[in-house]
């Protein structure tokens, strides 16, 4: 009965086999990271067999790591010789991290005083004469200004003038008015002498 196999189920079997070979992977890794200390999640299990997530989470590996997360958090794995970090490593650690701090601030003073000597060199490069036609445009720009207010005050002043003559002929106006009106409502059969 070993007929030829059809093409499903060769691929069924390649899966299998893949399958099975996978899960092998991840419980070896699984191991490696409980005897190294490691802390075991789902996610470092994943990456670190790379495979994806969804087979960390199947049925026949997921106890597997559910079983490692919860010895884990009975006995926490301690840290290896490595990741220990000593207070004379912190401390020649700041040493090394001020002494760079320190020439960083020395380039940085010396990269200011660069620009600031191409700076007063490009200065130095712009001719005094462009700088007096510079001068001498903004000051006939002055003057122009400075003669465009004067002529405009001249003409409020003006204005001012005569609004305050049409205000006096105004009132003139209404006074002479009333007067009239009050000898109307006093005498009104004597004709208004003229």
């Amino acid at each position: 009965m070993s007929g030829k196999r059809v093409p499903a189920e060769v691929l069924k079997a390649a899966r299998l086999r893949d399958s099975q070979t996978k899960r092998t992977k991840v419980l070896a890794v699984l191991h490696d990271m409980v005897a190294r200390g490691e802390p075991v999640t789902f996610a470092a299990v994943a990456k670190t067999a790379g495979v994806s997530n969804w087979l960390v989470y199947a049925e026949g590996v997921r106890e597997h790591i559910d079983a490692a997360r919860a010895r884990q958090a009975v006995h926490p794995p301690k840290p290896s010789a490595e990741a220990s970090v000593s207070s004379a490593g912190l401390k020649t650690d700041l040493a090394l991290a001020r002494q760079e701090i320190t020439a960083l601030r020395e380039e940085r003073d010396k990269l200011k005083d660069a620009v600031r000597r191409q700076l007063g060199q490009q200065l130095d490069q712009v001719g005094t004469g462009e700088l007096a036609a510079r001068i001498d445009e903004l000051s006939r720009q002055n003057a122009e200004l400075t003669a465009e207010r004067d002529a405009l005050t001249r003409g409020k002043a003006e204005w001012e003038e005569k609004l305050a003559e049409a205000e006096e002929d105004l009132d003139a106006a209404r006074a002479s008015l009333r007067r009239m009106m009050r000898r109307e409502n006093t005498n009104p059969d004597v004709p208004e002498a003229g």
